[in-house]
């Protein structure tokens, strides 16, 4: 089974994107009414039974080619079954995004009925302008009844403030575990990791296409809902063991990204090859960030430039990157986790 090519996969989404997905992919125009690209998706935005799966050449959505060949795809040892474990999208931010948080695997099994949390992480592209930033976990913690208030009387003012606002530039990474409140700033532009769910809690809607009374609590109530965020400090310590986590790899070229935490949802490579780097067999999304060169398998060899995404089965075997690439590898939770 070769590496297969995906098509940009765009997603609607309740905020504005700007032509940073379509600059990267060498596309003429973006649609600022569908924000993100969902890569290498089997997961459906939320209350959609369709919107969102990432479809191949052959005209199959990557859930149907999976459910009939599961082992070529994610090998015997995958930790999900038929599940690749993992969401990859491209997110063009060109408004701040809502305050909001995800519930974590706990929340999820018992109030609906799914096995995945929404942990995720970002790497950042590209950002651009004055409001660049993050907001990531709370600077001092919040009582429930206080952030149920806020919440109440959409007090944006006290939610922003409440945040830890991060600067970013592009290379940075940030690890946001599930329960987390986060926000993302206008003119970022993002590849995000996380969990293979749509899961959100939106915090803030004023100014926004939500109609968050109705669609913000996941259908729980936010008197539910809001017990699953996380409310203590997120202080210095910890915010520094969420931040641009690099370690060298020990194979040519590659870092890992991402703190250890983060092995237990999945995991991200950013590789230079120098002049290769050798890929081991494991199934994962690539998303080539800069340059041109190739990927060499197995089973076979593709080209690659700038703005391309592949799908890389664990049937292709192991692999090799050539060129002036700079390229992130998208890996499912390690096994074991």
């Amino acid at each position: 089974m070769r590496p297969l090519p995906l098509s940009p996969n765009p997603v609607p989404r309740f905020y504005r994107g700007g032509n940073r997905i379509a600059a990267l992919r060498g596309l003429r125009d973006g649609d600022d009414r569908a924000p993100e690209d969902w890569v290498g998706s089997v997961t459906t935005a939320f209350g959609s039974a369709g919107v969102g799966l990432s479809r191949l050449e052959d005209g199959r959505t990557l859930l149907e080619a999976i459910a009939s060949d599961a082992e070529a795809f994610l090998g015997p040892d995958h930790v999900a079954g038929r599940d690749p474990a993992l969401l990859v999208k491209l997110l063009d931010a060109n408004e701040r995004l809502p305050v909001h948080f995800h519930p974590d695997r706990g929340f999820a099994r018992r109030h609906l009925d799914t096995p995945f949390g929404k942990s995720e992480g970002w790497v950042v592209a590209a950002a651009e302008g004055a409001d660049a930033v993050v907001f990531l976990g709370l600077r001092e913690g919040v009582e429930l009844e206080t952030l149920a208030d806020w919440v109440e009387r959409q007090d944006t003012a006290a939610l922003l403030a409440a945040l830890n606002r991060i600067p970013t530039e592009p290379g940075d990474t940030f690890f946001v575990p599930a329960g987390t409140l986060h926000a993302i700033g206008e003119g970022l532009l993002i590849v995000e990791l996380q969990e293979p769910s749509d899961l959100s809690v939106l915090l803030e809607w004023d100014g926004f296409e939500i109609d968050g009374p109705a669609d913000g609590h996941l259908g729980l109530g936010f008197g539910t809902a809001l017990r699953a965020a996380e409310r203590e400090r997120l202080g210095p310590d910890r915010l520094g063991s969420l931040r641009t986590s690099r370690v060298d790899d020990g194979r040519p070229g590659v870092e890992r990204l991402f703190p250890a935490e983060a092995d237990a949802f999945f995991r991200a490579e950013r590789i230079r090859p120098a002049p290769s780097s050798p890929l081991s067999r494991e199934f994962s999304i690539l998303v080539v960030l800069e340059g041109a060169g190739r990927l060499e398998t197995e089973a076979g060899e593709l080209s690659l430039g700038r703005g391309a995404t592949v799908l890389v089965p664990w049937a292709a075997g192991d692999g090799t990157l050539e060129g002036e690439l700079q390229v992130l590898r998208c890996l499912p939770p390690e096994a074991g986790l």
